[in-house]
């Protein structure tokens, strides 16, 4: 079996994490070898990184650039460690967030260069892309509240202001216009059993699985 790499994208609340458990369960019904990981923290490096993007206990100062160059660390570890030695070995990988989130909220959201940032992406993945790209749309709003209900509070990207986040939902948009034979469009304020069976109609069409209804 050809090893797979389906990423699940969007901004804040969109339900990429319940998504993913869902579908990992179905793959798995079917007998495909799965790994579920993220970006940020997909590796044992990662989840220190993982700790100073988001939770910052700190508090400590992270200028834009350094945000940038602290997620393509995380990216080109991850790569190495964990998703090209999964793939050599047959498996599918769920992976919350790859190249797009850096462009959608690092490009789009902070307004740093897109080219630099494509350029990072290229280095960090070794040119390593997803064989598919589910795009959890959902209105910034709505999927901040989701997150709020959830946890109880916002890491320190979910706190940037809604104009950033609306930026980083068109970063989205855009790169769904670019990218159509990669990226999927998933409606995703739907109710959770719905978009889990249009993601699974989509891995159907796009991956060709077998036994699958």
């Amino acid at each position: 079996m050809t090893g797979k790499l389906i990423i699940f994208e969007g901004v804040e609340g969109c339900g990429k994490t319940s998504q993913m458990q869902l579908c990992a369960q179905w793959l798995e019904s079917l007998g495909i070898p799965i790994v579920v990981t993220r970006e940020p923290g997909g590796t044992e490096l990662g989840l220190d990184l993982r700790r100073i993007l988001l939770n910052n206990p700190e508090n400590l100062p992270i200028s834009q650039v350094t945000e940038l160059l602290l997620y393509a660390a995380d990216r080109s570890q991850h790569v190495a460690q964990e998703l090209k030695p999964h793939l050599a070995a047959g498996k599918y990988i769920l992976c919350d967030r790859y190249t797009h989130s850096t462009t959608a909220y690092q490009g789009y959201g902070r307004g740093l260069n897109i080219n630099l940032i494509n350029q990072l992406n290229h280095i960090a993945t070794d040119g390593l892309v997803s064989d598919l790209t589910i795009w959890l749309d959902v209105d910034v709003e709505v999927g901040l509240a989701r997150k709020q209900a959830a946890t109880g509070g916002l890491d320190r990207i979910e706190q940037e202001t809604i104009a950033f986040h609306r930026r980083v939902q068109q970063g989205y948009a855009d790169l769904a216009a670019l990218y159509p034979s990669e990226i999927v469009r998933v409606d995703g304020s739907l109710t959770p059993e719905a978009v889990q069976q249009v993601i699974q109609k989509i891995l159907h069409q796009r991956l060709q699985l077998l036994n699958c209804t």
